[in-house]
């Protein structure tokens, strides 16, 4: 599940099948993966000086909610104190970091 906050996005990992064994290692590698990729991408390829794409990254493990919204244009929605956390976490990140709560 990916939803975006913003102009942030949030992956997320369990939701449907029991991972317990494996989900905190699983988006932990893809957050490294992210922020790799991020750093190779240019920020304008007509201006290759303007640099490269910098991401922060927030981890936090725990129990959400879940739920459609909307009825015109529905979506699925998390929410919670693991989802807050998770974006406070990405917030106070820095550049190219990944900040994982305990």
């Amino acid at each position: 599940k990916v939803e975006t906050i913003g102009d942030a996005w949030m992956g997320v990992t369990n939701l449907e099948n029991d991972q317990n064994e494996t989900h905190a290692k699983r988006i932990a590698l893809f957050a490294i993966d992210a922020v790799a990729a991020a750093s190779k991408v240019l920020i304008d390829e007509d201006d290759p000086e303007a640099g490269f794409l910098h991401i922060r990254v927030g981890l936090h493990s725990g129990p959400v909610v879940s739920n459609v919204i909307g009825s015109l244009n529905p979506r699925y929605g998390l929410f919670g104190d693991t989802v807050n956390t998770a974006s406070r976490m990405e917030s106070l990140s820095l550049s190219d970091r990944i900040q994982c709560s305990e």
